[in-house]
């Protein structure tokens, strides 16, 4: 049976683990994750219960909805499990990385630090690879990740990344909006795929 446009079943959601992030930043992720579970997809997350990324899965959980957590054994003392979901216990960040990834059809990226950056510039060159096509939103609050956009134009200009990179995300300010904006890109990328000759949709 052929899947609707835009199937979605699951979404990974990627961001950071202090629990010293903005109390609104941790609000956000809590309420998106809520938002995810109440769309009936499947919660991806790396498998820790502290941060943005303990908030969101708790929201997700809250929700009623199935949670997937996968960490690696050695970060299982920082990154405090969260118990009450599913968890996968892998040995390397390479392995949580690769099964994050397929586990997922879609991602969403929250505020995060330099392990968050870390695992979204390898989405995106994956991507620019052509090893997948999953839409990807990045969550922005405050333009928490205008310096990061900015640096993917900077290379678009130097003309050592193709101009249609700038395609290969998309961008939301409100939590309310990150769930419909990964539907609507699902659509989309699915639309391409059946038309490649129309272009991209902006």
């Amino acid at each position: 049976m052929t899947n609707p446009p835009g199937r979605l079943d699951s979404v990974c959601v990627y961001c950071g683990s202090s629990n010293d992030a903005d109390p609104a930043f941790l609000q956000a992720a809590y309420d998106i994750g809520g938002d995810i579970a109440r769309a009936g997809l499947k919660f991806v997350y790396g498998g820790g219960g502290v941060g943005l990324m303990g908030a969101s899965a708790r929201g997700a959980h809250d929700a009623r909805g199935k949670v997937l957590g996968i960490i690696p054994e050695f970060l299982k003392g920082r990154e405090q499990p969260f118990d009450d979901v599913e968890t996968i216990v892998v040995q390397s960040m390479h392995e949580r990385k690769m099964m994050l990834f397929e586990e997922s059809d879609g991602f969403i990226v929250l505020p995060g630090g330099i392990g968050t950056l870390e695992e979204i510039v390898e989405l995106l060159s994956w991507q620019r690879l052509g090893l997948h096509d999953k839409p990807v939103i990045f969550y922005n609050p405050r333009g928490f990740w205008d310096a990061l956009f900015e640096m993917f134009d900077h290379t678009i200009r130097e003309k050592l990344s193709p101009p249609d990179f700038a395609n290969a995300w998309r961008s939301v300010e409100r939590p309310e909006d990150v769930v419909p904006a990964l539907r609507s890109m699902a659509v989309e990328r699915d639309a391409d795929a059946v038309h490649p000759d129309t272009g991209r949709l902006t």
